[in-house]
């Protein structure tokens, strides 16, 4: 009488002699966890440097604000005193200006260096990964194949 193959205990024999290495997928989590940390730490910081900076804008201008709502005793020192706050807001928005840039600036440099050493690390553990997945593969194929010709030889 034939005996017929039990399909699930091959299968199940199959995948338990497939490598799987979960390290690697935890490796990755950690990796995204770790940059996106860090990127939020350079968003953060800029938010507060940016919200710094503009409080300190706001307060420089309505301290020269104040300036103009003075009562003057000639007509013409009005019209001076406007001429001086405009010049002045020039002046402060050129360097308030300068000043985001240079955060911008920042924020770009650091998000650059952040992702190149993001991409090495990257490159480096999924090379590790593929070497250590070849060498699984190999030892489970070498094993498959020591067990398929086992039976063929007894």
């Amino acid at each position: 009488m034939a005996k017929t193959q039990d399909y699930m205990a091959m299968f199940k024999d199959m995948m338990g002699n497939l490598p799987v290495d979960t390290a690697a997928m935890e490796n990755l989590f950690r990796s995204q966890s770790a940059l996106a940390e860090k990127m939020s730490a350079v968003a953060i910081e800029a938010a507060q440097r940016s919200t710094d900076l503009s409080a300190r804008w706001v307060h420089d201008t309505l301290t020269k604000l104040s300036t103009i709502t003075t009562a003057k005793s000639e007509p013409a020192d009005y019209a001076k005193s406007v001429a001086e706050f405009m010049a002045s807001s020039a002046e402060s928005a050129a360097e308030h200006l300068a000043a985001f840039a240079d955060i911008a600036k920042r924020v770009q440099t650091e998000t650059v260096e952040l992702l190149l050493a993001a991409g090495k690390d990257m490159s480096e553990d999924v090379t590790a990964a593929a070497r250590k997945a070849t060498q699984d593969m190999s030892a489970a194929a070498k094993k498959a194949a020591a067990a398929a010709a086992a039976p063929a030889n007894g």
